[in-house]
């Protein structure tokens, strides 16, 4: 039988619940067992893809193309299992496929309610993500802070599965922070015990207790929690601040935590190998032996998790390349002001990320001009590409109204449009070209000689294309069209000859990368970034 571990947290949010989670993932899998992942999302939205960034962060694509919560993203960094769209389940998929049914009338007549028909469902979703996995263990992280009322249906199926399953196959992990108070220079344990107390009024006493902190916790105040929180003192495991993430697994794994849930499951595995991760990926990030400067040109800079994977996605590049790279966060707006040279200078490479609407787009197209003709390293991903294409056709083709039919619906040169089967969409939610779709690579191109083969899969997640009818002339003046999806002769990729790395991608490679396999778009931009510098 499968064993389940549900995380839930406390206190307040953007405690890094998925990281945690992430990082327990790892070191189970380091023991040899078989884990996958799932997050609980609170919210009524069927899905994340109309939220904007601003609200929600990146969203996140599967291979199979869901759009997903970004802690997703955390879990394919960390274990080595695919991500679907079983993995993440949200209130309004479950409002929506019990409604669905009440309509079809497979209820029979019965009054539906939030128990048992919507706690029902949320158990049923978690059970069929683990038969479909065929996982020994399915960590599935609860979305929200305990107290919240958008959770509570959420944690009363979590309360009902310990029943359901029976207490030696569950366990729940509570994460909670642990403040420390400067003025007093005391670290408090209050507000560890009125979460906990929270939950256990919901009917669920926590097994382990992560805890949030800036400081070391003593013995004593260990002892405290475990007294007032009614867990074991060895369950109580410190999670200090650190400079990596990537630190996580590690500092779990000094505490025995994964000894401790394999004890409560009865379960026995091989000893734990994380040496390759400490070696490869720790000693890496936190002791490079180069700096690298790179320019991120955006429209959502003021989140930092708006460009969440694009972020890690780079220090795996980092890691590959055994550097540190500075990151300047530049607003795209703020070169349409002030012009892109002085923001610009002194940068080794620029990267521009995707995004939609029109707001700071001819700022992303100076970017990219000034990448072009100073000979800067350049990587343009999804909407980055299509700017790539339209400030080419405008500087170098002669086609200054070049645009693309987002931003100007009658633009007399339509570089990037709706393909047909695009104009006929109505509803905006799931209907994007999503996951994973493979790309034929141009022999002798740069893009084939970074990926090392000819044929590559990469996700998608956008809705305008390249018009084809102008990729005679954009060839002719010297952009390179070296990536297409076959099956509809779209473009994925084009780069330009003579310059030390200039490429740009229709798709999102970053939700493809990993700490200790760097995807090969990242690891030669940074490494093209590196020479320029010298």
């Amino acid at each position: 039988m499968a064993k389940y571990i549900f995380i839930t947290g406390g206190v307040i949010s953007s405690l890094g619940k998925g990281i945690t989670s992430a990082s327990i993932g790892k070191i189970l899998e380091s023991r040899g067992l078989k884990v996958t992942m799932m997050k609980l999302d609170p919210y009524i939205n069927v899905d994340p893809g109309t939220m904007n960034p601003y609200q929600h962060g990146e969203v996140y694509v599967t291979e199979d193309g869901a759009e997903t919560d970004l802690d997703l993203g955390h879990y394919e960094r960390f274990i080595s299992a695919s991500m679907t769209k079983f993995n993440n389940v949200t209130t309004g998929q479950v409002y929506n496929a019990v409604i669905a049914r009440e309509r079809h009338g497979d209820y029979l007549g019965k009054t539906i309610q939030v128990i048992p028909h919507i706690t029902n469902e949320i158990k049923d979703r978690i059970k069929k993500a683990a038969s479909i996995s065929g996982a020994d263990i399915i960590l599935v992280e609860v979305g929200g802070t305990v107290g919240d009322i958008e959770s509570l249906p959420f944690l009363e199926a979590v309360r009902q599965f310990g029943l359901d399953m029976g207490k030696e196959n569950v366990i729940y992990i509570h994460l909670t922070l642990v403040p420390y108070i400067k003025c007093a220079e005391e670290i408090k344990t209050k507000p560890t015990q009125h979460s906990v107390g929270t939950l256990r009024e919901i009917g669920i006493q926590p097994d382990i207790l992560i805890c949030r902190t800036e400081k070391t916790l003593t013995n004593e105040l260990k002892e405290k929690i475990s007294l007032f929180c009614s867990i074991r003192k060895e369950a109580v495991i410190e999670n200090k601040d650190v400079g990596s993430i990537y630190e996580i697994p590690l500092i779990f794994k000094n505490q025995i935590l994964d000894e401790i849930i394999l004890s409560h499951f009865k379960l026995i595995s091989r000893p734990s190998d994380l040496k390759h991760w400490e070696k490869n990926v720790v000693e890496k990030v936190i002791a490079p032996k180069h700096k690298v400067t790179i320019a991120l040109v955006g429209k959502y800079i003021a989140l930092q998790d708006a460009y969440k994977s694009i972020y890690e996605s780079l220090v795996h590049a980092v890691i590959a390349n055994d550097t540190k790279v500075e990151v300047k966060k530049i607003d795209s707006e703020e070169i349409e002001k002030n012009g892109g040279d002085k923001l610009l200078e002194g940068v080794s490479g620029i990267l521009v990320p995707g995004g939609f609407g029109s707001r700071g787009i001819e700022g992303k197209i100076k970017a990219i001009r000034f990448a072009r003709e100073k000979g800067i390293p350049f990587l343009g991903l999804c909407l980055g590409m299509q700017c790539v294409v339209v400030e080419f056709a405008r500087n170098c083709c002669g086609l200054k109204a070049a645009n693309s039919t987002e931003f100007k619906p009658k633009a007399k040169y339509p570089l990037i449009s709706l393909i047909e089967e695009q104009r006929k969409v109505k509803n905006l939610g799931g209907t994007m070209r999503l996951g994973a779709y493979p790309c034929k690579l141009k022999k002798g191109s740069l893009a084939a000689k970074v990926y090392g083969k000819q044929l590559i899969s990469e996700r998608h997640r956008h809705r305008y294309e390249f018009n084809n009818k102008y990729r005679k002339l954009l060839s002719k003046k010297g952009l390179v069209f070296s990536g297409i999806y076959p099956k509809e002769n779209l473009v994925e990729i084009v780069e330009l000859k003579n310059h030390p790395y200039f490429i740009a991608v229709q798709f999102h490679p970053e939700f493809k990368s990993k700490p200790d396999r760097s995807h090969p778009l990242f690891r030669d931009f940074i490494k093209a970034a590196l020479e320029r510098q010298g």
